[in-house]
């Protein structure tokens, strides 16, 4: 599996904000349908005031760059991002890649990760520490 976490700013106005909440409590099917067809397993999006963050869990074959194109070429996902870029505005130190709307995260923690590295080190002792 494969995990990809990003982020994206919301316009900053409360009618917009509450209306880009209300859309999504009921994602159009072909919406749904379309992401689930390119290899994503699991997406969430999560806000705070205007910033947007989103993990993706897909299969691992996932390949953004050719299956967001192919998640793109679909006449009614692409009504739907467009609809939803009426909402949206890029963080302020975005990637600069060409047609980047979403700006990706790095990684910096991973909880399975480090216990897995502690318990083959063997520096855990009984207490955690």
């Amino acid at each position: 599996m494969k995990v990809f976490a990003q982020t994206l700013d919301l316009k900053p106005d409360p009618q917009r904000i509450a209306e880009y909440d209300r859309r999504h409590e009921a994602v159009w099917p072909e919406v749904l349908q379309g992401l689930r067809a390119i290899g994503i397993e699991q997406m969430r999006i999560f806000r705070h005031a205007n910033r947007l963050f989103m993990i993706i869990e897909t299969d691992d074959s996932f390949d953004p760059a050719r299956d967001y194109q192919r998640y793109a070429e679909d006449p009614r996902t692409q009504q739907w991002d467009q609809l939803m870029r009426e909402f949206q505005q890029r963080v302020p130190d975005a990637d600069s890649a060409p047609g980047a709307w979403w700006t990706e995260m790095r990684e910096v923690f991973d909880l399975d990760a480090q216990l897995g590295a502690l318990a083959s080190d063997g520096r855990a002792d009984k207490d955690g520490a």
